[in-house]
């Protein structure tokens, strides 16, 4: 490995550089290529514990920190919220001081509420992976949509990338935004009114603030674009309020069809970080067809977490043990 990796922890895309990030995909295609053996296992992190602690409902993300810890030998635990104490009226600090009283050498939490990881990190020795807070941040996603859209384009550069729908509720578009401009990406963000978050052309640090352009209709963000990511539309973060009049219009007015997609370029690609609402944001067709690099996301953030945890949960080890991961 080039460089030790400077962080302890993972809380969010905010707190990197470039160069860390194009650390954690570098890594990435060393452990995607061990995602493709026919044993899928290294004993890279062999006796070490790995926590997932998710108190919000998760398939992919759980799914895949679960599997990349086992691909490295660790042991991983797997803790939801409706097994966990918290249903007792446990705490958050008491439910991870308690995980970290039993030698946990990583956390890995999501929570429904924002900074939920950062406070973790300030109660715990283990090293804490943020796998979504609230509306705050969702790294080792915006990590592996790097990873996708750079397998498929090759260069940051000057890529034009549209995420379109509920902005206002997205820790992925957050995360997203900050991890495709550090790496040298246009972001266009589109979405209704109602559901892009005021002040949002002030989220970046002013080196970067003209990599965000807004726009408030679909077609024009898709104009011309390299990458177009469609965010689903966050139901449980939007309490019964009219954000929208129903799924429906959503659906026609903002949601990708076949029609509207060939307004982004001949090889742009379409993303999702899922689930994805079938015929509200993306019509069968598109979602399946084959510009769709949805299933390509889920593979490779495998390989994303495999780094992750791998960054992190080697700390303390000699200098050259568990490495390479072969």
């Amino acid at each position: 490995m080039s460089r030790p990796f400077p962080h302890r922890h993972l809380l969010g895309i905010e707190y990197l550089d470039r160069a860390d990030i194009e650390q954690v995909l570098d890594l990435a295609e060393t452990f995607l290529e061990i995602n493709e053996r026919a044993i899928k296992k290294v004993p890279t992190l062999r006796g070490r514990t790995v926590f997932n602690l998710f108190l919000e409902p998760s398939t992919r993300t759980r799914t895949s920190f679960e599997i990349a810890a086992k691909r490295l030998s660790a042991e991983a635990v797997n803790i939801s919220g409706s097994t966990s104490s918290a249903t007792k009226g446990e705490t958050l600090i008491d439910t991870v001081k308690n995980l970290d009283a039993m030698s946990a050498d990583v956390i890995v939490v999501r929570h429904g509420a924002s900074g939920a990881a950062e406070l973790v990190a300030k109660n715990v020795n283990a090293a804490v992976i943020n796998a979504g807070d609230g509306t705050h941040e969702h790294p080792s996603q915006a990590l592996l949509d790097a990873f996708t859209i750079r397998a498929h384009k090759k260069s940051f550069e000057g890529l034009e990338v549209a995420i379109i729908g509920d902005i206002a509720h997205s820790r992925v578009a957050r995360s997203d935004l900050f991890c495709l401009a550090k790496l040298g990406a246009n972001v266009r963000l589109c979405a209704p009114s109602t559901l892009m978050p005021l002040g949002i052309t002030k989220i970046l640090p002013p080196e970067l603030a003209s990599r965000l352009t807004v726009h408030s209709r679909v077609e024009h963000a898709l104009e011309g674009a390299d990458v177009v990511m469609m965010l689903r539309i966050q139901a449980e973060r939007l309490s019964g309020a009219g954000f929208f009049p129903t799924t429906r219009e959503y659906s026609r007015t903002f949601g990708l069809n076949r029609k509207r997609v060939e307004l982004a370029k001949s090889d742009a690609i379409v993303m999702h970080p899922g689930p994805i609402n079938r015929g509200v944001e993306l019509e069968a067709e598109v979602a399946d067809g084959t510009r769709s690099v949805v299933l390509d996301q889920v593979k490779r953030g495998v390989a994303v977490r495999m780094a992750l945890l791998y960054l992190l949960g080697v700390s303390g080890l000699p200098h050259d043990e568990g490495w390479p991961p072969s």
